[in-house]
Formats: structure tokens, sequence, C-alpha cells
């Protein structure tokens, strides 16, 4: 990355594909950030910089790029590989990570990997936060990979309900849709998520729940 790209992206500000980091915090907090860009566009997560784009620099480049190294290699699951760039800017040291959209989501942080039983979490980025995804969300992504099976889709009278009410509504959850139609919340989100995959309906999270659209609206 040249010092021409990385004024534009300081410029804009955090987004949602740009993070400022001061300081490195702990490898479970960076992968939080880097496996929530792979999950939804790609971004760049940049140290050395404050929230209000005030430039400090690090203290220690490649402490840093060992730390981010480790972080996408044994706490994100299928693990990441980032391009990392060192950028002498104002005398001081950059450290920045950019993160390119993944054919193989969801990737997951490992919150615990020394033990037998790991968590997994799952995170996306909406605005400027990396938030924790529903599993809608979750299965969802899993169905964007390149090499996921195509849907056979049949639209019937579940699927046809659904359609006219969010004609009405413009949008409905997943509980809005097992009430409608009568049929357990395990059923509803199976059918909901196929039919995002078949591009009939898209999904949309925010901070405290999803609801589904749609497409185009």
């Amino acid at each position: 990355m040249d010092i021409d790209k990385f004024r534009e992206i300081l410029l804009e500000g955090e987004s949602s594909t740009v993070e400022y980091k001061r300081k490195f915090t702990t490898p479970v907090k960076i992968a939080k950030e880097l496996s929530a860009f792979a999950n939804t566009i790609g971004g760049y997560l940049i140290f050395g910089v404050d929230d209000d784009s005030t430039i400090y620099g690090v203290d220690s480049e490649k402490g840093e790029i060992n730390s981010i190294e480790i972080a996408c290699g044994f706490y994100i699951s299928p693990p990441i590989v980032p391009e990392i760039f060192i950028l002498d800017y104002q005398n001081k040291d950059i450290v920045i990570v950019k993160v390119r959209q993944s054919s193989s989501k969801p990737h997951k942080i490992v919150l615990n990997p020394d033990d037998k039983k790991p968590e997994y979490k799952t995170y996306i980025r909406v605005g400027e936060e990396s938030i924790a995804a529903s599993p809608e969300m979750t299965r969802v992504l899993a169905t964007q990979n390149q090499d996921s099976e195509p849907v056979r889709l049949i639209i019937g009278e579940k699927e046809r309900a659904l359609f006219t009410y969010l004609e009405f509504h413009q949008h409905a959850t997943v509980n809005d849709f097992a009430k409608l139609t009568n049929i357990s919340r395990r059923r509803a989100e199976r059918l909901m998520v196929r039919l995002v995959k078949a591009g009939v309906i898209q999904i949309h999270q925010n901070s405290d729940s999803d609801y589904f659209t749609l497409k185009g609206k």
C-alpha cells in the first residue's frame, strides 16, 4: 500500500470496511475484527491510529505482525491469510492489515483454543462495528461460498404467504414467518435461508436482531 491510498482511507475514517486500533490488544479481539471483514465484504484493520484518526504509530511492527499471524492462524477457523503492510507515515510506523472477502465463510473465532471443547463465535461487519452474527446469518454466510450447492427452489403456499406479507409489511423476522404459516421456528429459519440463497429475499442484521426483505427492497 502506498501513502496516497493510506491518506484516502484516513480521510474516509472508520466504516464497514475500515477499523482503527491505536495499539494491539489480544489475539481474540483482533481475530474478531479480521474474521468479521472476511465474513462480510473485506476491509482494512489499521494499527497505530486512534478512533479520531490521530496518528500514534506502533512500538514494534515485528511484534504486531507476529501477533496478527497468531490471531489469524490459531484464533480463526478456518484460518485466514491477510496482506500485511508496514507504512512509514509522519515518521511513525503504521501496520495495515488487508482482508479480502472470503469464499470459505463463515470464519469463526476460537474463544478458547487450548480447551478440549473450544467455543466458537461468528462476527460480521455492520456499519463501523463488528457484531456477533445470528444463527440465521451464520447459515446464510455458508450458502455464499462458491462451492456451495445450488438451490432447487419450489414456491409453495408458505413461500407465497411470506411474499405477500413482505409486500405489505416490508420486512419479516423468522418468528413472523413461523407465526404466519403455523410452522416451527426451526423450519421457518431453514426456508428463509433457502430463499436467501436463491436470491429471492435478503437478510439484514443490526446490533439488535436480523430481519428479511424482498430482494431489492
